[in-house]
């Protein structure tokens, strides 16, 4: 069952779409942010199978700031990094990752207040490419509220920025779960062993991978995609999530 709507943020109103199992029921609730690319059927796929697993998903379009817009080809924009950096120009700035935990606060919160959602203080959340960097920031920014974490060939989540999602280890409550790619310049190896101290050094309960997979494999529309990979994202996320909010 999907359900679009529009989440009213402190900067505007967010579309968003829930997707959730059939008939009536109280299910766990799950945050799911977007990739980099954007809002597209190949991200609202991801959000339809783990509705089918049993939870309410929550899909915001994160780039709402920039209005409407129509996501690019993914095979296309991986072809040029003239086109890349254009789009990446579009959607980023400087205060994206505060912008993006301010709208967490009413992504949340309208997961907690659903009648169909079963523990609204013990939510989900679960990010691709630029959306892993949402998920591990959420998990440190709401630790009340998010139970679990993923991340899926994210990018960012270690580095010298005053925003970096491993800061906010020390806060983290959630059991985390980080399946990187590999040889992925977002995400190299000296980003995984920085995060794993401090997720270490934070007493996180957590796990990081590397994926014998290019950045992107997840979403079925992308150059880069790995079938094979991409079911074991799927064996991975229900685990952890089984795990923590049922």
């Amino acid at each position: 069952m999907i359900e679009h709507l529009a989440i009213t943020t402190d900067d505007g109103t967010c579309p968003a779409r829930v997707l959730r199992p059939d008939g009536d029921g109280r299910w766990p609730g799950v945050l799911l942010y977007m990739d980099g690319i954007g809002m597209r059927p190949a991200v609202a796929a991801l959000a339809e199978h783990l509705a089918s697993a049993g939870y309410v998903v929550l899909l915001p379009d994160v780039f709402y700031r920039a209005g409407a817009y129509t996501a690019p080809d993914p095979k296309q924009l991986f072809a040029s990094e003239d086109a890349r950096k254009a789009h990446f120009a579009r959607f980023s700035s400087p205060t994206f990752m505060a912008d993006a935990m301010r709208d967490t606060r009413a992504y949340l919160a309208h997961l907690a207040g659903r009648t169909d959602v079963r523990d609204g203080k013990q939510l989900g959340v679960v990010g691709y490419c630029m959306g892993g960097r949402l998920a591990l920031s959420a998990a440190g920014t709401f630790p009340e509220h998010v139970a679990a974490a993923a991340a899926y060939h994210p990018g960012g989540v270690a580095t010298d920025a005053p925003d970096s999602p491993h800061l906010l280890a020390p806060k983290i409550r959630a059991r985390v779960y980080v399946g990187g790619a590999m040889e992925d310049q977002s995400f190299p190896d000296e980003q995984k062993q920085r995060l794993e101290q401090a997720l270490t050094a934070a007493n996180v309960d957590h796990v990081i991978e590397t994926y014998p997979a290019r950045h992107g494999w997840v979403p079925s529309d992308t150059p880069v995609h790995d079938a094979a990979q991409a079911e074991r994202h799927w064996q991975t996320l229900l685990a952890l999530f089984r795990a923590t909010i049922g």
